[in-house]
């Protein structure tokens, strides 16, 4: 099984953006631990703070991973064009939040992107991630 996680705008800073908000961990040391739960996944990481490089990279790999695991920054709230394009790829693609977007301003309480997602994780830190591959994987694989 092969999962590819997308991180948007600001992610790089992880560990020392905000870490209030986004904890102190940037995603560089988390990713080792996910990886080390998930033997038999392949997990691969991808990262950028321009929306048209996102959309590129999800459709080379969105017809041929397991699953998407999307965490699109403050593109959330205004792209149409990366809800666009998850519609338009055949692997499933779960949003993830760090924090819990409802608790914070109200312009991050509308995601352009949910309806094209098949679920939506918010609000569990970087453990996020780890409940949306848990969502992308088979049953009989869940640890």
């Amino acid at each position: 099984m092969k999962i590819l996680i997308v991180n948007g705008p600001n992610l790089n800073l992880l560990g020392r953006r905000e870490p209030g908000i986004y904890g102190q961990t940037s995603f560089d040391d988390f990713l080792p631990q996910l990886r080390q739960r998930y033997p038999d996944v392949e997990i691969d990481y991808f990262q950028s703070n321009i929306e048209g490089v996102l959309i590129d990279k999800m459709q080379q790999v969105g017809f041929s991973c397991d699953g998407i695991v999307l965490n699109a920054g403050a593109y959330t709230h205004t792209s149409i064009a990366l809800h666009d394009c998850i519609r338009s790829i055949k692997a499933p693609v779960i949003e993830v939040h760090i924090s819990n977007v409802h608790q914070r301003e109200e312009f991050r309480h509308k995601s352009m992107i949910s309806s094209a997602c098949r679920g939506v994780i918010c609000g569990f830190g970087l453990d996020s991630y780890r409940l949306a591959i848990e969502a992308l994987l088979p049953t009989r694989m869940c640890i």
